[in-house]
């Protein structure tokens, strides 16, 4: 998770988990990572280089041996799923 945050959307200030689009992960002990993930929207500008910028980050963690990363988009992105500090950071309360 310390290494998803360190990605952020480049159009909002706010790492990927706080603005809630990381769905799910799941890290098994032989090193396997699988992220689920989704965008604002998915016409989203960086649709196609978020995604691997995320794999490339999380592979570097020491342990992890493959990361699979999969796209959905149900749910959809909603507001509502961004953390209170991503909130505060975007002036939304």
């Amino acid at each position: 998770m310390a290494a998803l945050r360190t990605v952020r959307d480049p159009e909002l200030p706010v790492n990927l988990v706080d603005l809630g689009l990381i769905y799910h992960v799941m890290v098994r002990r032989d090193g396997l990572v699988y992220i689920e993930m989704t965008l604002t929207t998915p016409v989203c500008p960086v649709a196609t280089a978020l995604p691997g910028q995320v794999q490339h980050l999380v592979s570097l963690v020491p342990g992890v041996s493959i990361v699979l990363l999969e796209m959905v988009w149900d749910p959809p992105w909603a507001r509502e799923r961004m953390s209170e500090d991503a909130r505060l950071e975007l002036g939304l309360l």
